[in-house]
């Protein structure tokens, strides 16, 4: 197996005029959370985020920057260890254009030259501090909690919390939870997990898998996992594909992440970061995480009900500004 470890980020421009107009020709009448405006709006920290990585992971072999085909100003598509992946690289233009970030997220094993070791980035989540090709991979696995959890609903109308129902009924159909449990017993109740350990004990009474632990923050895979998985789901994955807008019954990137935890297939580790949903309130919390630097990964989550979007987003950007002042190579 290949050593090196790529990076994957996701990126749209909810700006470019160009894609909002296509995006509202296919907007249904019954709009719903999966097409609001927060869903797609830019922060313009993408900067922050290629400092980050150049400062504090400077060892990663190549970032596959995925887009509609709009960029950031600031980038530079020059940089050796950039790749610029179209939509249509990677999605049978039948299905395109997309504007369903799941079918995006379950093709992206299909970017020419990926490496057999990947992590996938959200464009939310940032590098603030050193980290180590061991925080992702240890012994050619995935790092990843074997956790379980039980599955509740987000209650707000959105389809993420049905993608993650979808997800586990994939697993429960090809795993079964017990003989799994027996055979990668030391991953599923680790030293390392603590406390946490009383997640799976109080879950192990049900027969099937109740869904798995997610920090939200950049996933590890093997890209012979996604192989598989698309061997044996290519009808779902592909349903989720020809979805342009988010739907109940799509998978999402996770399916892949569970079926590395149930197969066994991982290192047993706690990711190294935090998330944060954005508020009216929390301002000072964030720029504390960032200027202190208190977590290797910091998740930004977005907030569609902040009020004043243009403040919060200057006042996280001057924060960022201050562990990351200088250009990285990805800028012009």
């Amino acid at each position: 197996m290949d050593n090196k470890i790529d990076f994957v980020v996701l990126w749209v421009d909810g700006s470019d005029p160009e894609w909002v107009e296509e995006k509202n020709s296919y907007v249904p009448g019954d709009t719903t959370p999966e097409i609001e405006a927060a869903r797609f709006r830019d922060w313009d920290n993408m900067k922050y985020w290629f400092r980050g990585i150049e400062k504090f992971a400077p060892w990663v072999n190549k970032i596959h920057f995925v887009t509609y085909g709009h960029l950031p100003s600031f980038l530079n598509t020059e940089n050796k260890k950039l790749n610029i992946v179209n939509h249509k690289d990677i999605i049978d233009s039948a299905y395109l254009p997309t504007f369903n970030s799941a079918a995006i997220e379950v093709n992206i094993s299909k970017i020419a030259g990926l490496t057999d070791k990947f992590v996938y980035f959200n464009d939310d989540t940032f590098i603030i501090s050193p980290m180590k090709e061991r925080d992702f991979f240890v012994n050619g696995l995935p790092c990843a909690e074997g956790l379980e959890e039980a599955l509740t609903s987000i209650g707000d109308g959105a389809a993420y919390a049905h993608h993650i129902l979808n997800d586990i009924d994939v697993i429960n159909k090809h795993f079964n939870k017990r003989e799994q449990y027996k055979k990668n017993f030391t991953k599923y109740f680790n030293f390392k997990y603590r406390l946490q350990n009383i997640r799976n004990l109080s879950l192990l009474i049900w027969k099937n898998y109740t869904g798995f632990k997610n920090a939200h923050l950049p996933t590890a895979y093997l890209k012979n996992i996604w192989e598989t998985v698309w061997y044996e789901e290519e009808e779902r994955l592909s349903n989720t594909t020809s979805h342009k807008f988010r739907s109940y019954y799509d998978l999402n990137q996770y399916i892949f992440r569970q079926w590395q935890i149930a197969s066994g297939e991982f290192y047993p580790q706690l990711t190294p970061g935090k998330v944060i949903e954005v508020t009216n309130d929390n301002l000072k919390e964030i720029t504390d995480e960032i200027i202190n630097q208190k977590h290797k990964l910091l998740c930004i989550n977005d907030n569609q009900d902040i009020s004043d979007f243009e403040k919060i987003k200057n006042s996280i950007n001057e924060a960022f500004a201050k562990i990351l002042p200088e250009k990285s190579s990805f800028e012009k």
